[in-house]
């Protein structure tokens, strides 16, 4: 079922002019070409942006876009259901010259993106506001943090729902995701949804274009955690202030969506200028969490080791109480993430202890996710698309083998050009064999892509070897064919994702399937 469809089975009705009394919109209904007080009133159930989604009662949302007026789409939107249109005045002025039957109700606003999340929230009665919502932001470690803090819910008793780039679910019902936070009716309504099907609390991931964009705009957050901060998204978001301005939104004192309490992961300085951001303005002081020697935290990692499996063991000191945890995750940084997710935990009235029990038994697909068949080497696949999580991701395995270590890297098309050769160095300084290859080259020409990738490799010099290797199949069996005993396999970029947009059309790939196909085919050659 498409996210859009997400809905509450019973929605609530509420009035067009309840509605635009509330949000502070113009309302009325078109007659002889002319909005006129409405002396009628319509119910209200929903709220959509798209005009082949509408359901019967819906609000249709006609926004201004970089091509079109939503307004154009109204007639459809009429003819499908809907009951009502926001919009603005140009696009009332669409809707009057193209015909829209009179009797119509209209609300308008000047700048009507800028009230979309409030109004969608008003539109299902606000149901953030009647359940515990966990937003979790940061460059990277959303995923992974989002999985242990929803497993350590359940081991509370708690009914959790989860949203993020994996998947969302509402209630024990998986749904993909498009998005990793979808716009905001979608959102509202996924709300509503799960609110109804009991949910109590919500774990989603906010990414940085969600708090740009507004899509979390009348959301009330009740903790919000950060990661951390590393270059990605420079294409929308053009510069790194910017970047963390976005993140900000989360946890400044100005912001609407700012949540009542904070987590702050302090191992880098952009999480320790975020920590002050969030004690800003008589909120309650932010949990801060250190796994590093710098500074101090209010929860920080006291002891760590790892296994030859990847498996780690540490202790936490959190308030003088001092508490062991395991993950079966590799990576220090996992660490950080799994003690977010617990001090996330604490705030929410869960019992860290249980918490921690439960996040030891969490495996995150495509997240530093082992490939097992039957090889005497480590397969690991893993999302690192960043050039810091792919360092991050190469430094654990480097840290935890004696072996070789091979690196399958691409960079995906139409998003950040400057981080392809950043992608290609952070492979080469750390890998023996750096394999680049496609990612998802989109609309973009791969080959141009992989040489900029390669640009970065080459710059490094050094011991590592750099193949170029299209298509990305041939690129996994090669490092697979190339893996001795003892040595490392690391495919990155896709992690769990199950298709490869190549020119607009994504065809199936499963970087976790390719490489199990590859794994047998070498064990059935020897």
């Amino acid at each position: 079922m498409p996210s859009s469809t997400l809905r509450p089975q019973r929605p609530t009705v509420t009035s067009a002019t309840e509605l635009a009394r509330e949000i502070g919109l113009r309302h009325g209904v078109l007659v002889d070409g002319a909005l006129v007080d409405a002396t009628d009133d319509v119910g209200v159930t929903g709220i959509e942006l798209r005009a082949q989604n509408i359901l019967e009662g819906d609000l249709f949302a006609a926004l201004p876009g970089a091509r079109s007026h939503g307004a154009a789409f109204a007639g459809e939107a009429l003819e499908r259901g809907a009951v009502a249109v926001v919009t603005d005045d140009e696009g009332l002025a669409l809707m009057i010259g193209s015909g829209v039957p009179d009797g119509t109700a209209v609300l308008v606003h000047p700048q009507p993106r800028s009230i979309l999340g409030t109004l969608s929230a008003a539109v299902h009665d606000r149901p953030s506001a009647k359940m515990t919502v966990i937003g979790i932001t940061g460059t990277s470690g959303k995923t992974t943090t989002s999985y242990l803090v929803e497993a350590a819910l359940r081991a509370a008793g708690r009914t959790p729902g989860l949203i993020g780039t994996i998947e969302t679910r509402i209630g024990t019902e998986p749904v993909p995701s498009a998005l990793t936070t979808p716009e905001a009716p979608n959102l509202h309504a996924m709300f509503a949804a799960m609110y109804e099907q009991g949910v109590d609390t919500v774990v989603m991931e906010v990414s940085s274009h969600a708090l740009s964009l507004g899509r979390v705009d009348g959301t009330t957050f009740a903790v919000g955690a950060f990661t951390n901060l590393s270059q990605d998204h420079l294409d929308f978001h053009l510069t790194f202030e910017d970047y963390f301005a976005a993140k900000a939104r989360l946890f400044a004192e100005d912001s609407a969506v700012r949540a009542d309490r904070a987590v702050v992961c302090v191992d880098d300085r952009w999480g320790r200028r975020m920590a002050g951001i969030a004690a800003a303005g008589g909120r309650p002081a932010p949990l801060t969490v250190a796994t590093t020697t710098e500074g101090t935290a209010s929860w920080s990692v006291t002891s760590w080791s790892s296994g030859p499996d990847g498996t780690q063991q540490f202790e936490v000191t959190a308030r003088e109480t001092v508490l062991s945890a395991s993950l079966r995750m590799p990576g220090r940084y996992n660490v950080a993430n799994a003690v977010v997710a617990a001090a996330v935990c604490a705030e929410v009235g869960v019992d860290p202890a249980v918490a921690l029990a439960a996040m030891a038994e969490v495996d995150v697909p495509g997240r530093m996710q082992r490939v097992e068949r039957g090889q005497n080497f480590l397969a690991v696949v893993d999302y690192a698309h960043k050039p810091a999580a792919l360092e991050a991701v190469l430094a654990t395995l480097r840290a935890q083998t004696d072996g070789r270590i091979a690196v399958v890297v691409g960079a995906g098309g139409d998003r950040d050009a400057e981080k392809r050769p950043l992608m290609g160095e952070a492979a080469a300084r750390a890998a023996d064999l750096v394999v680049i290859t496609d990612d998802n080259p989109r609309s973009e020409d791969p080959a141009a892509i992989r040489a900029a990738v390669r640009r970065g490799a080459d710059a490094v010099g050094g011991r590592a070897e750099v193949r170029e290797i299209s298509p990305r199949d041939e690129a996994i069996h090669a490092v697979v064919q190339w893996a001795k005993d003892g040595d490392v396999v690391l495919i990155a970029g896709k992690g769990h994702e199950v298709g490869q947009d190549v020119g607009g059309i994504k065809h199936p790939f499963d970087d976790r399937r390719v490489l199990a196909d590859a794994l047998d085919r070498q064990k059935g050659s020897m």
